[in-house]
């Protein structure tokens, strides 16, 4: 991943975004001045992007061992590894506001799918402690699971359109309506999202004439399929031909009993 494109990209909608969310944060309960950062919130916020884009197993790793070893002169202001992991709460909203501005362009062609995110082993369920209350068992075409559910909605060319976060347990097609409200064009999934409830929510109820056009391309289908499996038509000039060449060879077939 290009650290300087994506830093460039997170520090333009820095500029833009706390100057708006700045004055709005509501400030904590108690008397305890807060403390300032040695890092900026696009530096922050860079750093969280850039360990998502590279193939470190752990945070911690990515921080302690390439972050602390090769990018220091790039932020000179680096914090221990547990300052940093306390200042990463206060990123959510802005990370999330970041996502939205990286969405793609509708091409008319939206495909809809959800992608389990396991938050621990299926026999570690009982003992999980982090999520409890939030994570709830699902079932993915794979396996049940434990945890939350990612629903995603991309164009033909790959680009993020819609996402929405929910619990296992949420059914694929309840969140769909909102995420393609605003899209046009041919919605396309996998058979979990097959329902008549959610194609009238989507599109519409069918009225009369739309029940009328659907049987009349239904027939017109069928009449089709079955001039397409009936045998051609040899015509009365070629069978009559064929009975004379039949006739003066002086070859006759012996009738048939039944």
């Amino acid at each position: 991943m290009e650290i300087l494109s994506g830093f460039c990209d997170i520090d333009d909608f820095c500029s833009r975004f706390e100057p708006v969310w700045r004055p709005h944060r509501v400030a904590t309960a108690g008397k305890k001045r807060p403390r300032a950062s040695s890092l900026a919130l696009r530096e922050v916020l860079a750093i969280l992007v850039l360990f998502h884009g590279l193939h470190y197993r752990t945070f911690k790793h990515f921080y302690l061992h390439h972050v602390c070893t090769h990018l220091r002169p790039d932020f000179p202001g680096l914090p221990s590894y547990s300052r940093f992991v306390a200042l990463i709460p206060s990123t959510l909203l802005p990370l999330c506001g970041c996502l939205q501005t990286r969405q793609g362009q509708p091409t008319g062609i939206p495909f809809i799918d959800s992608l389990p995110i396991r938050v621990c082993h299926n026999r570690r369920i009982h003992s999980h402690r982090v999520f409890d209350g939030f994570a709830q068992r699902g079932r993915s075409s794979v396996d049940w699971f434990y945890g939350f559910k990612w629903h995603l909605v991309i164009n033909d060319k790959g680009e993020l359109l819609g996402l929405c976060l929910t619990s296992g347990h949420v059914d694929d097609r309840r969140p769909v309506a909102k995420l393609v409200r605003q899209l046009w064009g041919k919605r396309f999934g996998d058979r979990g999202y097959l329902s008549q409830r959610l194609f009238d929510r989507v599109v519409g109820p069918r009225t009369t004439a739309d029940h009328e056009a659907k049987e009349k391309d239904e027939e017109q289908a069928d009449a089709d399929g079955r001039q397409a499996l009936a045998p051609p038509a040899v015509p009365d000039r070629v069978c009559q031909r064929s009975a004379e060449e039949h006739q003066s060879d002086g070859t006759h077939t012996a009738p048939q009993r039944g």
